[in-house]
């Protein structure tokens, strides 16, 4: 069992940047692929970012490439997403996710075994 908590979001500028975190319970997280997703109103959730269990490898979304950065700290049990160049199409709940088995770094909501609660990011323009 693995239970994800995000923290970080907040309102910003357009331009301006934010850090998010994802903070796992259990031994088990340096097993899973970590991923974030986000969900703006009237929207459907989408894939954002993602990164192998390792480390080693990462997968980012059109919309955000280049300008998201995916991390994580398997000493601390914890995975980022440092979030620069903020527009105000970003504006959404982000979410964190945890995938054990899946097919590629492009994670599907329906390979993602655990998910944490969001966090609300707003960007103004």
């Amino acid at each position: 069992q693995v239970q994800l908590v995000e923290s970080g979001g907040g309102l910003v500028q357009a331009g301006g940047s934010l850090r998010l975190s994802c903070a796992a319970s259990g031994r088990t997280f340096s097993t899973y692929a970590m991923g974030w997703f986000r969900q703006a109103p009237g929207k459907e959730r989408e894939f954002v970012a993602a990164i192998s269990w390792s480390g080693g490898s990462t997968y980012y979304a059109d919309s955000v490439k280049g300008r998201f950065t995916i991390s994580r700290d398997n000493a601390k049990n914890t995975v980022y997403l440092q979030m620069n160049s903020l527009n105000p199409e970003d504006t959404a709940v982000y979410y964190c996710a945890a995938a054990r088995i899946y097919t590629r770094l492009l994670l599907t909501k329906g390979e993602c075994d655990y998910w944490g609660q969001g966090t609300q990011v707003t960007v103004s323009s």
